[in-house]
């Protein structure tokens, strides 16, 4: 059963800062991972109703676990976080079935926009 949001970010402090500007929403946070390899296992496990990822991490990037969650559910709801210069890892995530995408660094607001229209 979806049970709230699933943060990944291999940078602990953005990690923290995307649950802190969903708490404060007052959004649920149900688990966080540190790169692509671990958000399929959390995703697995937990079955959020959505997915912040980051597309640069180590051992597996967010592109490849976007692949891989979406072989496990193809109706995930999958928000990619990026840099400014990734337009093409952008673009292929989309292609892959992520249904939105946040440029870092980002805005409170447009988070809260964005993970409002699945949440």
């Amino acid at each position: 059963m979806a049970t709230g949001i699933l943060v990944v970010d291999d940078a602990a402090f953005m990690r923290m800062m995307v649950k802190d500007i969903l708490s404060r929403n007052s959004f649920t946070i149900c688990g966080e991972a540190e790169n692509g390899a671990k958000a399929v296992e959390k995703f697995v496990e937990l079955r959020p109703d959505l997915v912040i990822m980051d597309i640069t991490m180590p051992e597996m990037s967010g592109v490849e676990a976007l692949k891989k969650i979406r072989e496990i559910d193809k109706t995930a709801n999958v928000i990619m976080c990026s840099a400014l210069g990734q337009q093409e890892m952008v673009m292929e995530a989309i292609q892959l079935g992520a249904k939105d995408f946040i440029v870092k660094p980002f805005q409170e607001s447009k988070l809260v926009q964005a993970v409002s229209r699945f949440v």
